[in-house]
């Protein structure tokens, strides 16, 4: 009688993934996502020192005045004329004119690290506008998910569609002002400044990067 051969089939000696193992894989690669992110040096063209948000350039001075855009965030996201205000006057000493500026909604979740996940419409001082969305990694202190209103100045964005890139965090900079989180991300030059408002606003949801895109993605990382 001839002996019988075994075939070996990888498939069946894999371990099969539950929900819970893969949705654990996720997590950890969003964490080492961000730890590579604020392990690498920043993009870092104009040779300011690394986590220094540069002062506003020459390029900036056609661009939005402050009471256009106190009104715009006031609308928005629906705070004061005078928080509004507020915050436009310290962006303007750091930053000065935006050329341009993201209105839109944005949702995640997170049990300490987490996803988040946008949609809006870029609208530039010389008329142009173009949906975005945005996703990224997060990390916090808390847990939980939320969804909120963005309102994103641009700097120094010539070209709508440099905008499509990663824009890593700048270190240093979220602060806190009239009950608005601000926080400042920088690629190539092109300067982003997302500002939220409303309760459970997180500093922390703002470590990391964000990728914008011209479709929907479903990947933070």
């Amino acid at each position: 009688m001839a002996d019988t051969v075994t075939m070996y089939n990888p498939a069946k000696n894999l371990p099969k993934l539950n929900l819970t193992t893969a949705a654990l894989i996720l997590i950890c690669a969003a964490a080492l996502a961000l730890t590579g992110c604020a392990s690498a040096p920043q993009n870092n063209p104009n040779g300011y020192p690394q986590g220094e948000v540069p002062q506003a350039q020459s390029k900036s001075k056609g661009g939005y005045n402050e009471s256009e855009l106190a009104g715009a965030i006031s609308d928005h996201l629906g705070v004061t004329a005078e928080s509004a205000a507020s915050t436009i006057e310290r962006l303007f000493k750091k930053q000065g004119r935006p050329v341009g500026y993201i209105t839109g909604e944005e949702g995640g979740g997170a049990l300490i690290f987490g996803a988040k996940y946008g949609k809006g419409t870029l609208w530039m001082k010389d008329g142009r506008t173009m949906p975005v969305y945005w996703a990224g990694p997060t990390v916090g202190v808390d847990a939980g998910a939320e969804i909120s209103r963005v309102f994103t100045l641009v700097y120094d964005l010539d070209d709508p569609e440099d905008i499509f890139r990663r824009f890593p965090g700048v270190d240093g900079s979220a602060f806190l002002v009239a009950g608005m989180a601000v926080h400042y991300q920088r690629a190539n030059g092109i300067t982003l400044a997302p500002v939220r408002a409303g309760a459970g606003v997180r500093l922390g949801a703002n470590i990391g990067y964000t990728s914008y895109t011209r479709k929907r993605g479903y990947l933070p990382i």
